[in-house]
């Protein structure tokens, strides 16, 4: 993580106070919450609608922090302690990272898309790791906030960051993608996150590819070569950089030869080697996050044999095909992190093909942010289901009232369970689920989901 003295800190960023009598001092690493304050931590307050960071200065610097910064705007800062005066506290954090960024002989990869970045971005990790000291975004550090914050708090002998980039509107992928300079990125797909600000796919592609902004000249470009939003952009604005293309067709560079699908995850094999991979992960969209990891993991030199090695040993980050065995012996996957319609049909894809279970059972909630046609995605999403192998499905939210009126038309009503109230669901599922029976839960985050996969499990 970031360590530098006071006066460092002022030559990387505009101060607005005289510090003279502080420049000796030195931060390590940074911190926006007084309440995780650790020792030696540059305190950034934010100053937002309903609370101000800038009451917990005095307390933070008391808890250890060596000093703290204050936005120009708020009165009466403390002089006699060790304040950095900013214009605003958030472009300060932002602009110490990108300072921080050019010190650092670290390479990076960036990565995005609709569906798959956090786990190609675990993937990734876990292979370029077999080789080099890597650091990767965690949680959901992805943003205009979060990934400054990944960024300083990179160390110094880290070789290889990972960095996961997200965002809801236009113009934010720039900003992160320039901000960290990567020399690698990666676009898993586009789907239909984001339509509600983006209003098409199209916007979805164009606000991805914001990602090319920032890549150094001459970089690597991955991007998934069965998406023609994707395909038609990059052919008529390249520029100066590679591009390799990964999917499940011949027409890629990297694509799979073959695919076998174990019980809690997958062995496969791909056009550029002989050998066979194991990742246990489930899910043959997988396989093409994983694809995707293997090019970066490629480009950087790591053999196939420590790929491999990374593969077999990847973690995921939670609530991404999670698997886990509920109280009355049932197997559940708890994919509850997010949803779209793309990631939602590859999940139920992944369920219906599972061997062995007597029963399988879909707990589906909203999908949220698909603007003006949210109702139809729902609809068809139970419209889709195979009754042959589905046997009930359990859906919770309002919108997802619009995924039972489908599954009713697909799987009858005797089938279909729809809810508002989680305890009531829970109640309902648990007269359905034996130790043979397999629980799907998926929707998006805001629905919270995971707290009936939790009560499964009690």
């Amino acid at each position: 993580m970031i360590k530098r003295s006071l006066k460092q800190i002022s030559d990387m960023i505009p101060i607005h106070n005289d510090i003279t009598s502080f420049n000796e001092i030195e931060i390590n690493g940074v911190s926006i919450d007084s309440r995780k304050i650790e020792s030696g931590n540059l305190f950034i307050p934010f100053k937002g609608e309903n609370s101000d960071g800038h009451k917990f200065v005095e307390e933070s610097l008391k808890k250890g922090a060596a000093a703290a910064l204050w936005q120009k705007d708020v009165p009466n800062p403390p002089t006699h302690l060790p304040i950095l005066v900013v214009e605003d506290c958030l472009v300060a954090l932002q602009e110490l990272a990108r300072g921080y960024r050019r010190q650092l002989p670290v390479k990076v990869v960036g990565i995005t898309g609709s569906n798959g970045k956090t786990t190609t971005k675990d993937m990734t990790a876990s292979l370029l790791s077999t080789t080099y000291n890597v650091q990767k975004t965690e949680g959901n550090y992805n943003n205009h906030i979060g990934l400054p914050l990944t960024v300083l708090g990179l160390k110094e002998n880290t070789e290889i960051a990972v960095l996961e980039m997200g965002m809801s509107g236009r113009g934010e992928i720039e900003f992160l993608t320039k901000l960290a300079s990567p020399d690698a990125v990666v676009i898993t797909n586009i789907g239909e996150s984001h339509l509600l600000d983006l209003g098409s796919r199209e916007g979805i592609a164009e606000a991805k590819l914001e990602i090319l902004q920032g890549l150094k000249e001459g970089g690597l470009a991955v991007l998934h070569g069965d998406e023609p939003l994707l395909m038609e952009r990059i052919n008529k604005n390249k520029g100066n950089i590679n591009v390799l293309t990964f999917g499940r067709t011949n027409r890629n560079d990297f694509f799979p030869t073959e695919i076998i699908q174990l019980d809690q995850g997958n062995r496969f094999m791909i056009n550029k080697s002989s050998e066979i991979f194991e990742l246990p992960v489930l899910g043959t969209h997988n396989i093409l996050n994983a694809i995707a990891a293997m090019i970066i993991a490629q480009y950087f030199d790591v053999p196939f044999n420590k790929i491999n090695e990374g593969l077999t040993n990847v973690k995921l980050t939670n609530m991404r095909m999670e698997f886990s065995v509920g109280s009355h012996g049932e197997k559940i996957i708890n994919d509850a992190y997010n949803a779209s319609p793309t990631s939602m049909m590859a999940a139920i894809e992944l369920v219906s093909n599972l061997k062995g279970y007597e029963r399988i059972i879909l707990v589906l909630g909203d999908m949220l942010e698909l603007g003006p046609e949210e109702e139809q995605y729902h609809r068809q999403i139970g419209e889709g289901l195979n009754p042959n192998k589905i046997d009930f499905v359990f859906t919770f939210g309002k919108l997802a009232e619009h995924i039972a009126a489908g599954a009713r038309s697909s799987l009858g009503r005797q089938r279909v369970f729809s809810f508002t109230d989680k305890k009531e669901l829970i109640k309902a599922l648990e007269q359905h689920v034996n130790n043979n029976t397999l629980v799907l839960v998926k929707a998006s985050r805001g629905m919270k989901l995971e707290e009936i996969v939790t009560s499964l499990q009690k």
